[in-house]
């Protein structure tokens, strides 16, 4: 296992090295200046999201897809994942990670146009779509969409099932001493029960248990914050600061070079944000909306909740709680984040164990989703059963195994993803801005789409081509 772990550190050393990076924020970079920057409509967006289009079709609401779709995004990676990129990257890593959730709105809004712009409808009248079919309806790049449709299964045991149900079995022992292999079975059992109903029974679950997880988390951040507010402003000049001159943090933070602390902040915001994987997407497409911008907005908003301001909050609290109390344990980004939440009185410990049990068990069942679209994609509609019974051992496997290998494991798999996505986007520039100037832009965002045909598939079999 050792030497399995180092192998996959030195691969996600390569794919999280500069040309990553440079793809990533240049891609967010590029389609937020073509775009004439989405940004500017996040209420709108927002105001979308809990708005209905009756007449539209779909499988789920816009709200209940982005329910789900925060439901995989807001896991541990708001948590643990903003910790590790501090304890390794230094405080400079919160800025390149907000910095990613800012520019990446843009991305989650081109991901959400084509999703709907190129789904699929079967036999049976359920909506599929995602990455894999954008690149092979839009750029006839069937082979590329298999590769993503293989990458995002495999994730799926990664970002989306080992890491959560291992984050999830490591609190209840360190905080209740209860055993790996007890919480295994018991948050196996609760992602079984939910997932075998399919995408309506995870939206309808996911709906009810998002707002609620996310509510208290941000209250509860914003009472920490005000218990730290005389390191309020130190904080915020030292992530700043020390995001272009990473050894001058001071304290108990690492010093390093920029590209370490531009690394992993970046890559904890994809992982937290998932703008550029093309997993969001893949939900979106199930959405009743009227035409594809309109949920493309919808799921922007997804990234500014996620990122601009749960992954803010929680650096803001790690970095002003280390500045607070000098004796702050740096060992991992695990201990770092426990550290400097225990150091409030009453509400630390308790809104950190809740906070990461339900982000954790939600991203379960949201990725669940992904995972399964993809292998449908890959293998007909009579994979689907197996997937979800693999799905499940592998909550129990997540359970009782290294964390270090499963983060790994779940970065190499993130950039595998998000490269044929990031191309997918770039080369279909040009439909993203005809129908964002056509219904953004020039005020036809209530119009019902007419110029989209949906294929129709065999629920058996691969989606054919596009007629």
């Amino acid at each position: 296992m050792e030497t399995i772990n180092d192998i996959i550190s030195s691969i996600n050393s390569v794919l999280w090295g500069w040309p990553m990076i440079i793809l990533l924020l240049g891609t967010h970079l590029y389609l937020t200046i073509i775009l004439k920057c989405p940004q500017r409509k996040i209420f709108k967006a927002i105001k979308l999201s809990v708005s209905r289009d009756k007449d539209a079709s779909g499988d789920v609401s816009q709200f209940g897809a982005l329910a789900t779709a925060l439901a995989a995004t807001i896991g541990t990676g708001n948590i643990v994942g903003v910790g590790t990129a501090i304890a390794l990257g230094g405080p400079g890593a919160v800025f390149w990670c907000w910095l990613t959730g800012v520019l990446g709105i843009s991305t989650k809004y081109a991901e959400g146009l084509l999703a709907i712009k190129y789904r699929v409808k079967t036999a049976n009248g359920q909506m599929l779509g995602g990455p894999m079919y954008a690149l092979e309806h839009g750029l006839g790049w069937k082979w590329l969409g298999i590769l993503f449709a293989l990458f995002c299964a495999l994730a799926s045991f990664g970002i989306g099932c080992t890491v959560q149900a291992n984050a999830i079995s490591t609190l209840m022992e360190e905080t209740f001493h209860i055993s790996p292999y007890l919480v295994g079975g018991v948050v196996c059992a609760l992602t079984a029960a939910v997932i075998i109903g399919g995408v309506k029974s995870i939206a309808r679950v996911c709906m009810a248990f998002v707002p609620f997880m996310a509510i208290f988390y941000v209250a509860g951040c914003i009472y920490i914050l005000c218990a730290n507010s005389s390191y309020l402003w130190p904080a915020l000049q030292t992530i700043v600061s020390s995001a272009f001159n990473p050894s001058a943090a001071g304290g108990g933070f690492v010093g390093g070079s920029i590209m370490i602390a531009a690394r992993y902040g970046i890559s904890r915001g994809l992982f937290s944000n998932e703008s550029g994987m093309g997993s969001a997407p893949i939900v979106a497409a199930a959405a009743r909306t009227r035409n594809p911008v309109r949920q493309a907005l919808v799921s922007s908003s997804g990234t500014f909740w996620d990122t601009v301001v749960i992954c803010a909050l929680t650096g803001l609290v790690i970095v002003s709680s280390a500045l607070a109390h000098p004796d702050i344990n740096f060992t991992d980004g695990a201990t770092l984040t426990k550290s400097a939440f225990s150091k409030i009185p009453f509400i630390g410990a308790t809104l950190l164990n809740i906070g990461l049990f339900t982000f954790a068990f939600s991203t379960i069942l949201g990725w669940s989703y992904y995972g399964e679209r993809a292998v449908e994609y890959l293998w007909g509609k009579r994979m689907t059963q197996s997937y979800r019974v693999a799905y499940i051992i592998a909550v129990f496997i997540g359970s009782v195994i290294s964390l270090t290998f499963v983060w790994n494991m779940a970065d190499c798999f993130n950039a595998l993803m998000a490269i044929p996505n990031l191309l997918s986007l770039l080369f279909l520039s040009r439909v993203l801005v005809r129908e964002t100037n056509h219904y953004l832009w020039d005020d036809h965002l209530d119009e019902q789409m007419t110029d989209i045909e949906l294929a129709e598939v065999d629920d058996s079999v691969t989606p054919p081509e596009a007629s």
